[in-house]
């Protein structure tokens, strides 16, 4: 039942998306209104957050966001992203019941209500610029990249939720955004990256178990299905997709194995390819370099406290105002304990053969 869309919420996300292009018009129209406010937003420090789902990308967005000078993208932001002033005006005077948190169809243990993060800008992305999640061709965006349209919609599409939420600082969740960091950094010189990282067995354990969780529930709920695709979640499931870093037959070949007697294999390939070109962007960009900060899950378990020094400081958001956000996930966060990887001699090996050099670059022994 996690996985079941109420008819209305599913009315209006088809709605949004086949009407994309006049709400795209919307957005614009809107920018125009306030264009004089606009004007004088700055987007300082952008925060991205990102690397193969399943990492804590999660509970790091969620953390990061409870900073008082931060706002990012909520689950009620969808499906009316393309019109973030108006709708979150209108939201905030809206007589909305409480709602109580429940644990999110993961079944991860993070309890979320409509206004916690999630990942909602790719639906603009995808908009704008076609084939982002066709494994039939590069869906890497470099610095070479430009598309003047989607970079002005996004920047004034970020001022515009500063504005309305009252916030210095945008953070956003986006594991695809690992495509784009070269992209994303020629657009905000300044910006942030953080890396989440884990160790490939515990991460491909998850990501199976999720995998299997999100197949079932959209096997039994085609309403589900259509609308994670509007949303632009392809990371399990279905129609999950491999993200094609350059090698479209890498790409096949990953996706061939998911559905085949090995798909450990073949998360093994996708965890080695994703992390080894985030390390190659950054050991051939000095600047890149110093933008990012890779996060391994096991420190943020086991260091909390140390690991969300480093992520403030990195940030560089003011630690005086994060004090109380601090102590709560230092209490809160622990690893995993809700399941095991029940992974056999073959699949170990497999996972072994096909991330062992990534894995060491990233400081982890198999």
């Amino acid at each position: 039942t996690a996985f079941e869309v109420p008819g209305g919420k599913y009315f209006w996300g088809w709605l949004f998306d086949r009407g994309a292009r006049f709400w795209r018009g919307a957005g614009n129209f809107e920018s125009a209104v306030l264009r004089d406010y606009l004007d004088d937003v700055p987007i300082d420090l952008p925060i991205y957050v990102g690397g193969m789902a399943r990492s804590g990308s999660t509970v790091i967005t969620e953390m990061i966001s409870q900073h008082p000078a931060v706002t990012c993208h909520h689950y009620s932001d969808f499906p009316a992203v393309y019109i973030p002033f108006w709708w979150n005006w209108l939201r905030a005077r809206m007589p909305l019941p409480e709602v109580e948190p429940e644990e999110r169809a993961h079944r991860d243990r993070l309890e979320v209500t409509p206004d916690s993060p999630e990942a909602i800008e790719e639906v603009l992305w995808m908009h704008y610029l076609d084939g982002l999640h066709d494994r039939r061709r590069s869906n890497v965006l470099d610095a070479s990249a430009s598309h003047a349209d989607f970079e002005k919609f996004y920047r004034d599409h970020i001022r515009k939720l500063l504005l309305v939420r009252e916030r210095s600082r945008y953070v956003t969740k986006g594991n695809y955004n690992s495509s784009r960091v070269a992209y994303i950094h020629k657009l905000f010189p300044d910006a942030k990256f953080i890396i989440p990282v884990r160790h490939p067995i515990q991460h491909i354990a998850s990501s199976m178990k999720q995998d299997r969780l999100f197949s079932e529930g959209q096997e039994k709920s085609p309403r589900t299905r259509e609308y994670l695709s509007w949303v632009g979640h392809f990371e399990f499931g279905v129609d999950k997709a491999a993200i094609n870093l350059g090698d479209a037959a890498l790409a096949e070949e990953i996706e061939s194995l998911w559905n085949s007697d090995r798909p450990a294999r073949g998360w093994g390939l996708y965890w080695s390819s994703l992390y080894g070109y985030l390390l190659d962007a950054m050991a051939d960009s000095e600047a890149l370099r110093k933008a990012a900060l890779f996060v391994k899950y096991e420190d943020l378990c086991e260091s909390t406290p140390e690991v969300i020094d480093n992520i403030i400081r990195h940030c560089e958001l003011d630690p005086e105002a994060f004090g109380e956000t601090r102590s709560f996930f230092i209490d809160h966060l622990t690893a995993p304990t809700y399941y095991t990887s029940g992974f056999s001699d073959r699949e170990l090996e497999d996972i072994r053969e096909t991330t062992r050099d990534v894995a060491a670059r990233l400081g982890y022994e198999l």
